[in-house]
Formats: structure tokens, sequence, C-alpha cells
């Protein structure tokens, strides 16, 4: 037998289905990101064709990379519960789920917290829409779920509060008077896209979608090419190839919540709560200057 799928190289391809991206997969495993390339490339030596393919900032499988991610989860399985059984479990395992938004900003200390509370801990990332994060959860598949309250019917504890701030490219210019304002945002459901239409909608400012995307990171891509305006929630500045806009009207901080997988160790679902809160605050609104275009609506709708 002359082709084998070994067990690290699959633990990486899970990783980075399960995270977006090699980045992401790689801090994950507290690997290196060429490790995990490596591990991933392989993999499609062994099966002879490309398992993952670029997807905007992301990265997707290709669905010879969905198949063999099917076999992978069940090998990997199977590998645990043999370990388990002989007595050679490794160290444990909690598994954080959330959003794209503000995620580099709040994760950091929450591995660096855990880390120093659990020194024996592996700490793993799956990063997803608010819908799949909570399927996740209720499949037992993720132990904390940090997602969009708004998005949601699930209960959960409230993290706190992200400001939501236009962006859009440095060189980006509004619409003429009379044309409505171009906004890019996630695709629906979305609680930021239709908080955006919203205040728009309540200033009496036109606006029309004029790009969406599954994701943020294709939200993101599309606003720095200049294609429009967009609403974000952000813990700090904004990202990078994007400015604020102040001549549209703010929109209120949407909340976070947090959701725990019933029999989750408390002590480190606590210790990771403890420390999101830390980072969340709500914003204080901004003032209006006299005379400013907040108070002086383009067009009515």
């Amino acid at each position: 037998m002359t082709k084998v799928l070994d067990i690290i190289p699959l633990r990486s391809l899970i990783a980075v289905a399960d995270t977006g991206g090699f980045h992401r997969a790689a801090a994950s495993l507290q690997l290196s990101q060429s490790a995990v390339s490596q591990h991933v490339r392989r993999l499609e030596r062994v099966l002879g064709r490309p398992l993952v393919e670029p997807d905007g900032r992301r990265t997707r499988l290709t669905p010879a990379g969905v198949a063999l991610l099917a076999e992978a989860r069940l090998i990997i399985a199977t590998h645990d519960d043999a370990l388990g059984r002989l007595a050679l479990v490794e160290a444990p395992e909690f598994v954080i789920g959330a959003t794209d938004h503000a995620a580099d900003y709040l994760l950091p200390p929450v591995v660096s917290a855990l880390g120093e509370a659990f020194p024996d801990l592996q700490v793993r990332f799956r990063f997803d829409r608010t819908t799949p994060l909570n399927d996740a959860l209720d499949r037992g598949s993720i132990d904390l779920a940090v997602f969009i309250t708004e998005a949601s019917s699930q209960p959960g504890k409230l993290v706190g509060s992200l400001r939501l701030a236009w962006c859009a490219a440095p060189g980006w210019t509004p619409p003429p008077a009379g044309q409505p304002w171009p906004l890019i945002a996630i695709e629906e459901p979305c609680a930021i896209r239709g908080r955006a239409l919203t205040v728009l909608a309540q200033h009496g400012i036109r606006a029309k979608v004029v790009g969406d995307a599954a994701y943020l990171a294709g939200v993101l891509n599309a606003a720095r090419a200049g294609l429009g305006v967009t609403l974000l929630a952000l813990a700090g500045g904004p990202p990078e190839g994007l400015i604020e806009r102040h001549d549209l009207p703010a929109a209120p901080p949407i909340g976070l919540t947090a959701r725990f997988r019933p029999g989750a160790d408390l002590q480190v679902a606590g210790t990771a709560f403890r420390v999101l809160r830390s980072r969340l605050t709500i914003p204080q609104p901004r003032e209006e200057a006299p005379g400013s275009p907040l108070k002086q609506p383009r067009e009515a709708s």
C-alpha cells in the first residue's frame, strides 16, 4: 500500500475547512501557515487532485476536498476514540466559534488568558455566520459560540456591543445628488445589513445594495475596490484599506451574545466569557455638528 492519509495533515485540512483559511487554521493548530499549507499539499499529492481553492480572502474546499473532509472527520474521530480507550488521550480541547466581526481584536486575548489559566488546553477556532455557529454548537462540535445577538433567537449571555461605522475606500466619493448611495453588505439574512438600510431610510437617504457576499471578507474586498460604502461592526479602527466616513447618520451599536455548549467546561467557558466582556464597551453616540450633512438628508426615499 503506497498511499497513506496521515493523521496530522488530515487535522490541518479540517482546520482549514472550519476556519476558512490557512492563516486562521495555523493559529488554531499553533503551527506555522507554511506547515499547514504543506500538510494540505501532501494530501493533494496522495489524492492526485486539488483540495482547496481561493474564495476572496478565504479558502474553500473543492469537491474532492469536501469528500476528503467527511472521511477525515471519521478517521480523526476513530483515531481519538482509540486513544481514549487506550488511555492515551491528549490534552483537552476547547473550540470557540465566532463571527468574523472584530475577531482579530477579540480572540487573541482569549487565547492568551486560556493559555495562562489552562496550560494543557488546546484551543481551536471556527469562523462562520450566526446560524451555522449555533447549529455547530447544537451538534456539539464547538464549545462556545459568539455571534450577533439580533441574528439569532437562541438564548445566551450578552457579551457586550460593537460600534457600527460606515467605511469605504480612501478615494471613494459619494454619488451625485439624486442618486442612491451604493451599499455593500453581507447577503440576507444579515442583522447589520438590515440595520444599515433602516438607518438610512430613517434619515431619508436613498440606498441601493450594489454588491453582497456570503461572508465579511467579500464585503471588505468590494469596499476596498471602491464599489460602495459599507456598515461594519468594529472594536477598533477600520480594516486595512478602508477609512471611516462621517457623512452618513450614525448607527447604534450592535450586541454580541455568547452561548455555551451544555456540558462544556464551565471554568474554561467562564474565563473566555470574562475576557470577551472586558474587551467590549458601548461607545457614546458622536455629536452632530450644526449644519452637518447628518441633519440635512440628501434626498427623501
